[in-house]
């Protein structure tokens, strides 16, 4: 997959298949625009290809910080599993703001991206203020020589899935219910960092620290069970996202990983976390001793979470 970030000057040559969006998440509402994206490569014998911006709009236009169910390098990871050949994350700043949405179509879609299909969600915006609509991207497709395909938004108990549910049910904890929401499981990838050395020195737990960006929207801290992927391989895992309190309360915001069945240094490569359920919230123990009894017994909750998986 070419990716073509930060670039108002690119030109895609090949006639293709563009969706529009932020895709923050790709949960089961993208994935429904995505395969109908694929649909039509097959069908059409176009190239797919996906518009997006090089930062959230909101984002860009607010001078508070605001987080992203996937970062940048995530997306770019799962758009380039799903097959598409084209991912441009176009920068937006004022005079993208500004542009009207016909000069939008004309420009961007039919112009640079050479778009023969575009396929759009049903509460699709673009241009000035998101005046554009999904009616006007029909209006204006014979025009500008594409086929228009809007599809209806994907539900959940007669909700539309969208981004902001997903986060929503971060925020509550509810890792299974955003999974469900995502299709797959909420995930933080980093590459590993050495920690304080606390977990295999002293208390015997030798663990997998990484650092999320900033923009990352993370859910509340605590341990959760989760699914470890290094190398290709898949391993059972503890994870604690917070400041670590008991040891030291200033500490940046991380993510510590104690993998089962895996005892290799880890430092420097890349590592993917998924949650896949929320045991308790992060709290402050007493001393080390108590600290590790209490990750004894969030080993032995995650071993018989995986037990009742497998027997499911």
């Amino acid at each position: 997959m070419e990716v073509i970030t930060g670039r108002r000057d690119f030109q895609i040559g090949e006639p293709t298949v563009v969706t529009i969006g932020k895709f923050d998440g790709r949960h089961k509402g993208h994935q429904k625009l995505l395969r109908e994206m694929l649909r039509l490569k097959a069908e059409k014998g176009l190239k797919a290809a996906v518009f997006t911006f090089d930062k959230a709009p909101m984002a860009a236009m607010s001078c508070a910080p605001r987080t992203v169910i996937t970062t940048n390098e995530e997306r770019r990871s799962k758009m380039a599993g799903m097959g598409m050949d084209y991912l441009v994350e176009y920068p937006f700043d004022s005079q993208t703001a500004h542009m009207t949405p016909e000069d939008f179509v004309a420009r961007i879609l039919a112009g640079r991206m050479n778009a023969r299909a575009v396929v759009a969600g049903t509460d699709c915006s673009f241009g000035y203020r998101g005046e554009g609509d999904a009616a006007l991207l029909k209006r204006l497709a014979p025009r500008y020589g594409y086929e228009a395909v809007i599809v209806e938004k994907a539900q959940d108990e007669h909700r539309d899935i969208s981004s902001t549910y997903v986060r929503e049910e971060l925020d509550q904890g509810n890792i299974e219910k955003a999974n469900a929401l995502l299709g797959e499981p909420y995930a933080i990838h980093g590459r590993v960092v050495h920690g304080n050395h606390i977990g295999g020195t002293i208390l015997g737990f030798p663990t997998a620290n990484i650092l999320p960006p900033p923009e990352k929207h993370l859910p509340p801290f605590g341990v959760y069970v989760s699914r470890v992927l290094v190398d290709g391989r898949e391993y059972c895992g503890v994870t604690n996202i917070g400041r670590k309190p008991t040891v030291s309360g200033d500490s940046p915001v991380g993510v510590e990983t104690f993998i089962m069945g895996l005892d290799a240094d880890l430092y420097g490569k890349s590592i993917e976390v998924q949650l896949l359920n929320f045991e308790r919230p992060e709290q402050k123990f007493a001393s080390l001793e108590e600290l590790k009894h209490r990750i004894e017994k969030d080993k032995e909750y995650a071993a018989e979470y995986f037990r009742r998986m497998k027997n499911q």
